[in-house]
Formats: structure tokens, sequence, C-alpha cells
């Protein structure tokens, strides 16, 4: 993607991001209006993929952006912009903790989380908001790299989002069908997520872009969202079963391919 920033305008930028995020999980869906089941360890294959691209954004797109960020603002008190940017980091895991436990919701195949047991929801819409949960700091971070007003900040986010937001649609789909719902109920389901995605991206861009003194901290609890889902999802999902070995290479590769985007586009 070479699209230069500086010919558009920030709300132009926050359109596009915003666009991005919503159409690269209806994208990833799409196949499984034609496509025919797909074996376990391919969906495991392509979740493993998703947390490697995802962990590798987290690394390389979203921390390493914050800690340098946070040393210019600190007058090079390399201590104190680590604490903060921690701190952040943990924060941003803390309120997807709180999240995860306190809205109901329901993983294919941990089953139903979150919530007091007296909250009835149709099952669809636990499965909406647990891919919700996943994908909001998605969100969040796009819209705070676009935020920065850096191509170099931004476009490696974009980018890298989007690439994992593709498979990640098209195994959510597909394991929706598995589970009694039609193919163009999963396309849906991608479809209203990906919505979600899009409004985090617009919050992300609102807050960083009128208080560029935020940044370092909206990347760094971003990225510590994103490492939460992870390690506390998508991980454990894709190792559940007999494939744990072709998910770790998955995510192997994910993560260069991620390392090698952001390298290659900042």
């Amino acid at each position: 993607m070479s699209l230069e920033f500086g010919r558009l305008s920030p709300v132009e930028m926050a359109l596009l991001g915003s666009a991005v995020t919503l159409f690269s999980t209806s994208l990833g869906a799409l196949p499984t209006l034609f496509a025919k089941r797909i074996s376990e360890r391919t969906q495991d294959v392509l979740m493993g993929f998703s947390a490697g691209v995802m962990l590798a954004a987290t690394c390389f797109s979203l921390l390493n952006p914050a800690l340098r960020l946070a040393v210019e603002r600190s007058n090079g008190d390399k201590m104190f912009a680590g604490a903060a940017v921690a701190c952040s980091v943990l924060l941003g895991a803390a309120f997807l903790h709180a999240c995860d436990r306190y809205i109901p919701h329901e993983h294919f195949i941990k089953g139903r989380e979150g919530g007091p047991p007296s909250v009835r929801l149709k099952r669809i819409w636990l499965f909406v908001l647990a891919i919700t949960l996943h994908n909001f700091p998605e969100g969040l971070a796009v819209g705070s790299g676009i935020g920065s007003l850096d191509p170099a900040v931004a476009m490696p986010i974009l980018v890298g989002i989007a690439l994992q937001d593709i498979p990640e649609g098209f195994v959510v789909a597909l394991a929706l069908t598995g589970v009694q719902y039609t193919r163009r109920q999963g396309l849906f389901v991608a479809f209203i997520t990906g919505v979600v995605e899009a409004v985090a991206a617009l919050l992300g861009f609102a807050a960083t872009s009128q208080a560029q003194g935020v940044l370092p901290w909206t990347l760094a609890l971003s990225g510590g969202a994103m490492l939460y889902v992870i390690s506390n999802e998508m991980i454990p999902e894709s190792h559940r079963k007999e494939f744990a070995g072709e998910a770790t290479a998955g995510l192997m590769v994910g993560f260069v391919l991620m390392m090698f985007l952001d390298t290659s586009l900042s």
C-alpha cells in the first residue's frame, strides 16, 4: 500500500482507517458463502497466523513507537518513560480482563463466560460480544496510529491489523456455520464486529489527533489490550486440539511477516 498520508486531511485519514478495519473482516468472511467447511487443522493455523501478526504489531508497531515517543515527551528520561508505558500496557490488559469478566460472551471452544448468569442473550449475540472484545483494541490501535498523523507510525498498524483481520473473519464465519448457524449469519457477525472495530478506530483517532500528548499512552493501552487477547484467547483457542504444532507454525509465519512489513513500511 503506497498511500501518501500527506495528501489526505486528518478526517480522510480517519475514514480510511475506519473503512479498512470494517471491510477487511468482511472480506475475509466472504469466501464462506461459497467454501465448504475447512479442517480444524487449517482453522488452528489461521488463528495462529492472526495471533502472530497481532503479536508482532503489538511489539513493533505499538510498543516500540510508544516507548520512543514517551522518551521524547519526558525529555530523555528513559526510566520514567519505560515505567509509564509499562503501566499503560498493564492498564490496557486490566481493562480487557474486566470486560472479559463482566460482559457476557461465548467462545467457540470454551463456551460462555462473563456477566451474571441471570443475563440471557441469544447465542449468536454472545458470539458477537466475544469477537467484539477481541476486535475493539485492534480498532483502537489503528485509530491511535492514524491520529499520530505520522505515516511511519500509522501504516504498519493499519496494514498489520487488516492483514490479520482477513483470516480471522474467515475462521469466525466458518466456525459459526459449525455450530448450526447459516453462512449468511456468519457473514453478518463478521460485518457487525467489523463495524465495532471501525468505531473503535474513530475513537482512537479522536483521542490522539486532538491531544497528541496522549499518543504514547493510547498506543501502549492498545498494545496491552492486544497482548491480553493474544495470550488469554487466541493462543489457547488454537492450541486446544492436537494441532498445536501447526498453530505455532502459523504464529511464527504471521509474526515474521508482520515484522518484515513493519520494517518495510516505517
